[in-house]
């Protein structure tokens, strides 16, 4: 019986003592308040020499935006840091096995890391908690959202693959004070943001590379290199800006089977390559001004550019040929229709003449007998004989004149056979370099992403 209570009186103890722990107690003990600055005024080591080693994950959450024309990236990253603090400790056996704690992050000491690609500070509020454990390690856990610097490499926009880096270090300790090293290697970061990863935007992300720079010289400082790579998704660029621009290239091949003779093939390409020049601007506005290398889309939309401002000026030398051969055989059906109408005008009066003298003839002096009939026949026969005589002459000169328009006909016919024989073989020429330059541009870009990855 005695024994039973003294079992009861035991289990009651510890339940008691089990109530009455608290996170209070633990702070009591290692005396952390906000009014003891000494725990973050200094750094947390009994032996200054000693260096104080901060291990750092870094993990991407999104990638938000990546804005080309200022070479800016703006990642959505987690961010973890751990160091030890030689003056925390206690015996989780003494406090009910309470192990570890959270406390405000200004109670305690905090490594200055900084990221030096960062050109705007975090908006969002930094993690107020950090934790400790029973053994002194400190571990302070904060998402942000970055805006840095990244330099841009676009030369096979839209297929490129950009390489954005993140460089962590202390702004004010060197490594003899701090020795700042990853705590995950490049296949787990890879791993594990891919596992977290939130959204990309326009971007597919491929890895990221972990490297650790440390300071052979204690004067200098470690620095820890996340380097995020990711390729763009260019199905959206090759719909609404490749395929149109080349669209337009083959409206451009399609207007030579437009009538020279008008204005509408001349106003049709025109419009394609104000059309062209549209794309170019909206181009402009994409990409930086400040690449090393221009572009391969840029040289893509100068080529077409280049390539349908020339098929215009043939249009335009073409069409002067057909106007030149248009206006000579004018010329020559008003000479023509001029020439016969003063051919038949002296004919008319001709034939005038010859009615009033036979006429006059008949009005004179009678002659008696054969002699007067004679006479007579023989008048007529000279007056038909000078008739015809004129009338000779009238198809001699109508004869010269058609002879004239004939040569002339084949003058204006020699233009307008220069001018289809220069537009087939502008045609084949075209042809030919069309598909030259666009097997070009391509084996460029595949070579060029080749090399990338």
């Amino acid at each position: 019986m005695l024994v039973g209570f003294l079992f009861l009186l035991l289990i009651s103890d510890e339940i008691n003592s089990e109530q009455n722990c608290s996170y209070h107690d633990v702070l009591n003990y290692l005396n952390l308040s906000s009014n003891n600055e000494l725990y973050s005024m200094t750094r947390p080591v009994k032996n200054y020499k000693n260096p104080t080693l901060v291990s750092l994950e870094v993990l991407l959450y999104a990638i938000l935006d990546v804005v080309e024309k200022d070479q800016k990236f703006i990642p959505y990253v987690w961010t973890v840091t751990r160091w030890n603090n030689e003056y925390i400790s206690w015996d989780p056996d003494q406090f009910c096995g309470i192990d570890n704690v959270s406390l405000r992050t200004e109670i305690l000491w905090k490594p200055d890391l900084t990221i030096v690609e960062m050109t705007e500070k975090d908006k969002a509020p930094p993690s107020p908690y950090l934790t400790i454990n029973n053994k002194g390690d400190v571990e302070v856990q904060n998402d942000q959202v970055l805006v840095s610097t990244c330099r841009m490499h676009i030369y096979k926009f839209p297929f490129d693959i950009q390489s954005c880096n993140l460089t962590f270090r202390s702004i004010i300790h060197t490594a003899r004070e701090i020795r700042l090293q990853p705590s995950d290697n490049s296949s787990e970061a890879t791993e594990w943001s891919r596992e977290v990863m939130r959204t990309q935007y326009e971007w597919l992300f491929i890895d990221m590379i972990v490297t650790a720079n440390n300071a052979t010289i204690l004067t200098d400082q470690d620095v820890v290199i996340y380097t995020i790579t990711m390729k763009r998704r260019s199905l959206l660029y090759i719909v609404n800006f490749l395929l149109p621009v080349l669209f337009f290239l083959c409206l451009d091949l399609a207007s030579f089977m437009i009538s020279d003779y008008g204005g509408e093939k001349l106003s049709f390409k025109v419009t394609v390559l104000l059309a062209i020049t549209v794309l170019q601007l909206i181009l402009n506005e994409i990409l930086p001004s400040s690449s090393d290398r221009v572009p391969l889309i840029a040289g893509y939309c100068i080529g077409i550019f280049a390539l349908m401002m020339l098929s215009l000026l043939e249009t335009i030398f073409v069409m002067y040929l057909r106007q030149k051969s248009s206006q000579d055989t004018e010329r020559d059906g008003c000479m023509i229709h001029e020439s016969i109408k003063s051919n038949k005008e002296s004919h008319d009066w001709t034939s005038g003449g010859f009615i009033y003298n036979v006429s006059s003839s008949e009005t004179g002096e009678i002659l008696p007998g054969a002699k007067e009939d004679r006479s007579s026949k023989l008048l007529g026969e000279c007056y038909t004989l000078e008739r015809l005589s004129d009338e000779l002459r009238a198809m001699e000169k109508m004869l010269t004149l058609l002879c004239k328009s004939n040569k002339d006909e084949e003058t204006s016919g020699y233009w307008n056979r220069v001018a289809t024989r220069v537009d087939k073989a502008f045609f084949v020429f075209y042809v030919l370099v069309v598909i030259l330059f666009l097997v070009f541009i391509f084996l460029e870009w595949q070579s060029d992403s080749i090399d990338t990855t």
